[in-house]
């Protein structure tokens, strides 16, 4: 019997029952692809993580290996499961931390996650953004269940990733977010033939803070917080000169399914490139227990 030690995080959150919920496995070098695709379908998250551990001195140089799965496959690269990850080896394994920093080895690349003092909010460094075509508004706005009028001219959709693509889609403010409909089975393959996976929507809500509101339905469901594809916004955002280079801004997602989550945004425009792609917030443990697999 194989008895593999479990965490579940609430991410971008902190209290209990809020933000992105996420299982990390550890120590599960010993379970093949397969396995670890049915453990997550066993959890039934948007994604669970596998923590594969190696000796010290490797882990500081090249980072803890670490993979991410949703119920249906394997992702190179997701925002709220790196976070969360990092957050559990910061308080179960310390000899992970370098100063204040948890680098992760991810299918993706190296992605280090920097925490303040109480080691509650942790921030990733994504991949520096690319930039893909510019979308169709007026399919855009028919596939969302929007209209062409509640789409930004001034930031057209577009294909983005910092290590995953996604659709970014900005409004003029939040309030259309509210009749969101994205139509998954056209939009799924459409999106695809256009080198993104999925929509992500998000408008300004006007308040005199830098604050936003986004949403993201995707698998004929919602995700509460969508940290990759966050980070794909802001460079969005500070590529066109909507938001100024280095600001953060403060953006909350999952308010319509009852999961609030809040995600502190920032990007660095340098010349015609956008790097220093940062994600923050905060992680709250839910639960801890054992899987005992034959």
């Amino acid at each position: 019997m194989l008895e593999l030690d479990y965490f579940v995080v609430g991410v971008f959150a902190k209290t209990v029952l809020a933000g992105n919920p996420l299982a990390v496995v550890m120590n599960s070098a010993a379970l093949t692809s397969d396995r670890m695709q049915a453990i997550a379908r066993e959890f039934n998250l948007s994604e669970t993580t596998f923590v594969e551990r190696r000796p010290t001195a490797i882990e500081h140089a090249e980072g803890v290996r670490v993979r991410i799965f949703t119920t249906q496959e394997e992702l190179n690269f997701a925002g709220h499961p790196t976070l969360g990850t990092a957050s559990v080896l910061r308080l179960e394994a310390p000899g992970t931390l370098r100063r204040d920093t948890v680098t992760l080895a991810l299918n993706a690349g190296q992605v280090p996650v920097r925490f303040d003092a109480a080691g509650l909010y942790g921030e990733m460094t994504q991949p520096d953004a690319e930039f893909g075509a510019e979308l169709d508004p007026v399919e855009v706005a028919r596939l969302t269940g929007l209209s062409f009028e509640d789409l930004d001219s001034y930031a057209p959709s577009r294909v983005v990733s910092t290590g995953t693509a996604f659709a970014i889609v900005v409004l003029r403010s939040s309030e259309p977010l509210s009749r969101l409909n994205v139509n998954q089975r056209e939009a799924t393959e459409w999106l695809r033939q256009r080198g993104a996976r999925w929509f992500y929507v998000l408008g300004p809500t006007g308040d005199p803070a830098p604050a936003w509101r986004a949403r993201m339905q995707f698998y004929g469901g919602e995700d509460p917080a969508t940290g990759s594809a966050a980070g794909c916004a802001i460079a969005h955002l500070v590529e066109r000169g909507v938001v100024a280079s280095d600001e953060q801004i403060h953006l909350r997602q999952g308010v319509e399914i009852g999961r609030p989550s809040d995600l502190f945004l920032s990007a660095r425009s340098d010349s015609s490139r956008v790097t220093d792609v940062r994600v923050g917030g905060s992680t709250v443990l839910v639960a801890k227990g054992r899987l005992f697999l034959p």
